[in-house]
């Protein structure tokens, strides 16, 4: 389980594909400072296993499954990523329950500076549009953001300074894919109501 309060940005330093998965290493000094072999490190939101750490980089295989439903496919040498360690039961939990299990992807469709902050509008897959609500929590690429606005197409989300400098969001650009995830319990809720 994360938190969605990203502790580093990463970089990818190669990508080996083979049988449909990718076999993926990241430099991220901070994430593998305690990492070892079968811990969870997120990768733009995606819970991955560590299969090797060489100094401060970590290796992580990301299955078919992982490679279709996220933005992770699309990752280069060189990439950007955010990265977040599992969160240990002692600490604070500063987001929101964040499982690294990404829900699908959203296409960033507007971005507009402010004084203070960014505003930024993402399309919403139809068939997560239930469980996005305004005021509610998601998780755009691992970061655990509030909801400010939400209609049936799209939602959107304001960044404040911090978020822009420490994590891929200051970067990113109209056009980009990126990793949700809905909230959890939401999806719980749905389960046991429509239960019959």
């Amino acid at each position: 389980m994360f938190t969605g309060i990203i502790e580093e940005k990463g970089e990818v330093t190669a990508i080996e594909r083979a049988g449909g998965g990718a076999l993926l290493s990241v430099r991220g000094p901070l994430v593998t400072s305690d990492a070892g072999h079968g811990d969870s490190i997120a990768v733009n939101g995606v819970c991955l296993t560590v299969v090797e750490v060489d100094g401060d980089v970590f290796t992580v295989d990301v299955i078919k499954e992982s490679l279709d439903r996220s933005s992770l496919g699309g990752l280069t040498e060189g990439s950007a990523v955010n990265l977040e360690r599992a969160v240990r039961a002692d600490q604070r939990l500063g987001g929101h329950i964040v499982q690294g299990h990404v829900d699908g992807t959203a296409v960033l469709l507007s971005r507009q500076p402010g004084e203070s902050w960014d505003d930024l509008r993402f399309s919403l897959p139809p068939a997560l549009s239930p469980y996005v609500a305004e005021k509610g929590s998601i998780a755009i690429d691992g970061i655990s953001l509030t909801v400010t606005t939400v209609d049936d197409e799209s939602f959107g989300v304001s960044l404040i300074p911090t978020t822009l400098k420490l994590t891929t969001m200051g970067e990113r650009q109209v056009g980009d894919v990126v990793n949700i995830e809905v909230d959890v319990i939401a999806k719980y809720v749905e389960r046991l109501v429509g239960r019959k």
